[in-house]
């Protein structure tokens, strides 16, 4: 996974989809906030790419910003959409496929 620069957000309006870049056959993500209470992450997925199944302790909620993803939440498939939200629940595996490339902002409160 490829990681983009940790340039100053803060104070500034900004597209979210607009901070991640696709990158051919590759998955690109950027943290915007990384607190002990949390984290928002922005990532983009080449067609084809995505993150193989595993749990997290924590409830995360993924907004698709662009394009389409299938999210897997215990076994289950759901197509995601831009403009669309999906919370995976904490302790349930879960795993992404690009259906076809998207971005997606990745929310996770840990208290």
């Amino acid at each position: 996974m490829k990681k983009e620069n940790k340039e100053d957000l803060r104070g500034r309006a900004l597209k979210a989809k607009d901070l991640v870049a696709y990158d051919k056959g590759a998955v690109v993500s950027r943290t915007i906030i990384e607190k002990k209470t949390g984290t928002v992450t922005i990532f983009s997925f080449d067609k084809g790419q995505g993150l193989s199944e595993h749990t997290a302790p924590f409830d995360a909620m993924v907004e698709i910003l662009d394009g389409e993803a299938e999210i897997h939440i215990a076994g289950k498939p759901h197509r995601v959409k831009a403009g669309e939200f999906i919370i995976m629940p904490a302790n349930r595996p879960h795993a992404l496929k690009a259906v076809k490339k998207f971005k997606m902002a990745l929310v996770m409160i840990r208290s």
